[in-house]
């Protein structure tokens, strides 16, 4: 990699374009994987969560109560899931300013390298 305070040239450039463009595409891959875990394991807690209010034997007001301790790893579990969600979100949105960041880099470089392009040379 190249020292930050180094100056840059157009093809290196374009190497970290395509680099954070193969990020993205791999992430949406990442993002909806961790969705589909979420969203998973909360379907898995709502069903614990629910078995466990039926089956508990006692007065109405415990039910809640009861099945909120007999399905805290279930809720574990989707809590996290959904953690994991958000982080891959957030690291795709990362990338997506990254590559923001590096095409604006570009533009600067083309403009100080006198390169011209575009339609009508």
């Amino acid at each position: 990699m190249t020292a930050p305070d180094a100056p840059l040239n157009p093809v290196q450039i374009e190497q970290n374009i395509r680099a954070c463009a193969e990020r993205i595409h791999k992430g949406v891959t990442v993002t909806t994987d961790a969705e589909r875990e979420a969203k998973r394991l909360r379907r898995e807690y709502d069903a614990a969560h629910s078995r466990a209010y039926l089956d508990h034997q006692g007065p109405a007001h415990e039910k809640k109560y009861a099945a909120e301790l007999a399905t805290q790893d279930e809720r574990e579990a989707a809590e996290t899931a959904e953690i994991a969600q958000r982080y891959a979100e957030r690291t795709a949105r990362a990338v997506e300013a990254e590559l923001r960041a590096w095409q604006s880099v570009g533009a600067s470089v083309r403009l100080m390298y006198g390169v011209e392009t575009g339609v009508g040379r």
